[in-house]
C-alpha cells in the first residue's frame, strides 16, 4: 500500500482518523495575482494537456511559484520526493508537492503543506491521498521534534482546489471549493495557510 491506494475505511481503521466539514478560510482576504502568474497560466491552458505531469506543470506550478515570491521565499517547495515515514502501515510514496519552513532541500524536514493532484481528476480520491500523506508529515514532525500543528492541505486538478486541515486527529475538509478562474479567492487561501503556519518559520 502507498498513499494513491488508501480509502476512507483504512484512515478510519489504522488510524482512528475522523473527518468533519467547515469553511477554513472564512476570513482570508482576496491576492491578486501578478501579471507574470496570468501570462503563464494563459501559456500553460494554450498549450493543453496530455498527462497528469503536463497539468502540474503548466497550471500547479506557477500558482505555487507565485505564493513562493509573494512570501520572499520564506518557505521550501518539495516536489515529486518521497516521503517514506512507516511502509509498514502504507505511508510512503511520492508526494507531488510537500511545503516545508526548513532551509534543507536535499530531503524532506518538518513538513506543513502537503499537495495532491487528484489522479483521473478526481478531487476525492486526492483527498484521502492528502489525508494520508498529512498523517505521515505529523508523524515525521514528531520524530524530528518539531511541534507543528495543525498541518494543512490540498487536492487539486489544477483547475479546481480542495483544502483540508488536520489537528488532534481529526480532518477538517474545506466546504467551500476554489478554482483556477477565480485566482484573488485561491491565492488568498493559500496565503491563509502560509499566515497559519509561518510561526514555524524558525526551523532550520
Amino acid at each position: 500500500m502507498a498513499y494513491p491506494d488508501f480509502t476512507l475505511y483504512d484512515l478510519r481503521q489504522k488510524f482512528g482518523a475522523h473527518f468533519r466539514a467547515e469553511t477554513l478560510f472564512p476570513d482570508a482576504a482576496a491576492v491578486q495575482p501578478s501579471e507574470w502568474l496570468l501570462q503563464a497560466l494563459a501559456r500553460g491552458q494554450g498549450a493543453g494537456f496530455n498527462s497528469e505531469k503536463s497539468r502540474s506543470e503548466r497550471l500547479v506550478t506557477p500558482v505555487l511559484l507565485e505564493l513562493c515570491d509573494l512570501n520572499h521565499n520564506a518557505f521550501s517547495i518539495y516536489s515529486g520526493m518521497n516521503l517514506d515515514v512507516d511502509p509498514g502501515l502504507g505511508l510512503r510514496g511520492e508526494c507531488d508537492f510537500i511545503f516545508s519552513y526548513s532551509r534543507i532541500q536535499d530531503f524532506i524536514t518538518a513538513p506543513v503543506f502537503c499537495i495532491a493532484e487528484a489522479k483521473k481528476q478526481d478531487l476525492e480520491l486526492g483527498t484521502l491521498q492528502c489525508a494520508a500523506q498529512l498523517i505521515a508529515a505529523h508523524r515525521l514532525n514528531e520524530f524530528e521534534g518539531n511541534p507543528v500543528q495543525p498541518l494543512y492541505g490540498c487536492s487539486t486538478t489544477g483547475v479546481e482546489w480542495r483544502f483540508l486541515k488536520y489537528e488532534g486527529n481529526t480532518f477538517i475538509l474545506d466546504e467551500r471549493r476554489y478554482y483556477l478562474g477565480q485566482l484573488p479567492t485561491l491565492l488568498g487561501a493559500l496565503q491563509a495557510i502560509v499566515e497559519a503556519t509561518r510561526q514555524y518559520s524558525t526551523i532550520a
